[in-house]
């Protein structure tokens, strides 16, 4: 499905950001993941805030939202299976986690070029991926 316009991008944003989240509070339960709880708890943390500041670069560029529209732009790049966080063990889900952080700041980077067009928006999407960046020196780490 493409990502056509403005609202689309910071909408498949959110979803992002919501399902990250959702992932790494059930490793953080996870007792195979102990070991890493600490970094899962951060990441997720940073989910929300991503969450909280996407609708927020929403709601302050709405007027915005009428532009041209974003071409060859598609979600099927940035889906990924998630696979089951309560049963996996601690190399698989610093496995996935990898995938999952690569996957964001390539969607931030990549939507924050498409959207330049609005640079605050495009400033706050890189800001999110630079975060992520982040994450994955973190990840490289372990």
């Amino acid at each position: 499905m493409p990502l056509i316009n403005f609202g689309s991008i910071l909408n498949f944003a959110e979803k992002l950001e919501k399902g990250d989240y959702d992932f790494y509070v059930a490793l953080i339960q996870n007792s195979e993941c102990i070991r890493d709880k600490d970094i899962y708890e951060k990441f997720a943390t940073d989910a929300q805030k991503n969450v909280k500041t996407v609708q927020r670069a929403r709601r302050e560029n709405v007027t915005e939202m009428i532009l041209e529209p974003i071409v060859d732009f598609t979600r099927v790049s940035f889906i990924i299976d998630y696979g089951n966080a309560e049963t996996m063990n601690a190399a698989d889900s610093l496995a996935t986690v990898g995938k999952l952080e690569e996957r964001a700041e390539r969607y931030y980077t990549e939507a924050a070029e498409k959207i330049k067009a609005l640079p605050e928006v495009a400033r706050i999407l890189k800001l999110i991926a630079k975060k992520r960046r982040a994450h994955i020196g973190m990840l490289e780490l372990r």
